[in-house]
């Protein structure tokens, strides 16, 4: 899918293909491009479009670098704002002041950034301008699930540390913790990536005074969320030590249990085994109460070991 945007009035306009004859486009966004699209912008503006075998390197020198009068960039954008969203790779070309967009699923940073350039005017004023506003609404977006992450982290907190958690319970909030761990990840990657191709962009020398003044402050913008992420991580290990302590305490209890009963159950033991002998002259052998009196002997036994260990607070 191709969509294709001039600028009429300040604003960004979509156009059809048959029109960019007559209106110059400055930004082409191919959405899972198919091979007649790519044909298309290949011979409407001789541009060949990335192939998504080729935006999954990571070294700089394949992700950030001219060539051809052509900036080539390639940067990460997070698909969503939950745990279980993805990156995808976005591959930005720039030729002859258009810029060309290519990615394989629509992604929340382009919607709202269409959405808002469309109805704003003078927000962009050429195709730099979008390039580097995407970034800046990139930023804005992993600041938002930033947010989110901090709200599901304030519940979190509640559970663990107003509660005796049991066993299920802190399987539950560690599942939780681990989801808010991976997405603190998530976006502490993309804005690294993010702050490699803002630099990129810097040193190339093609922004405007204006465009790198934005710039910069993506920079700060970066440089202010990287302090909460740390943070974050900060939160959740405490978090996650809280909540093994307490699955630790009911791990502890179980065995305390055991071991009181292991104790108390001793003596009754050893009773039973010696009236259990089997010699000929024992006194108790031809006692008629013998058996009760071994049966209470053996549960005096057990009953005064459970008593001092409940005055002792054992049991607790």
């Amino acid at each position: 899918m191709l969509k294709i945007f001039t600028l009429e009035n300040g604003r960004l306009a979509a156009i059809q293909p048959d029109e960019v004859a007559t209106r110059k486009p400055i930004w082409v966004d191919a959405i899972a491009p198919g091979e007649d699209e790519r044909e298309w912008v290949a011979k409407a503006f001789s541009v060949i479009l990335p192939q998504p075998e080729h935006l999954r390197d990571i070294e700089a020198s394949a992700r950030f670098y001219e060539e051809n009068e052509e900036l080539h960039v390639r940067s990460d954008f997070l698909l969503g704002k939950k745990s279980d969203s993805r990156s995808i790779i976005v591959a930005f070309v720039l030729s002859d002041n258009v810029l060309f967009s290519v990615h394989d699923e629509d992604l929340p940073v382009f919607q709202h950034f269409r959405l808002r350039s469309h109805g704003q005017p003078d927000l962009v004023a050429d195709s730099l301008d979008v390039l580097v506003d995407l970034y800046g609404s990139d930023v804005e977006f992993s600041a938002d699930a930033l947010e989110e992450a901090y709200a599901d982290l304030g519940e979190i907190s509640g559970t663990v540390l107003s509660n005796t958690l049991s066993d299920k319970q802190a399987g539950v909030v560690l599942a939780n913790i681990a989801h808010a761990e991976h997405l603190n990840g998530r976006i502490r990657r993309n804005l690294m990536d993010t702050r490699r191709a803002i630099s990129f962009l810097m040193r190339s020398k093609l922004l405007a005074p204006e465009q790198f003044e934005e710039a910069r402050q993506i920079m700060q913008d970066i440089d202010s969320l990287d302090g909460h992420t740390a943070f974050l991580f900060d939160k959740i290990n405490f978090l996650m030590n809280a909540t093994v302590g307490f699955i630790n305490i009911n791990q502890n209890k179980i065995v305390r249990i055991f071991s009181v009963a292991a104790v108390a159950l001793l003596p009754p033991t050893l009773i039973a085994s010696v009236y259990g002998m089997n010699f000929r002259h024992m006194p108790e052998l031809q006692w008629a109460n013998g058996y009760l009196f071994a049966l209470s002997l053996m549960a005096a036994s057990v009953a005064l070991p459970f008593w001092l260990f409940h005055r002792k607070g054992w049991l607790k």
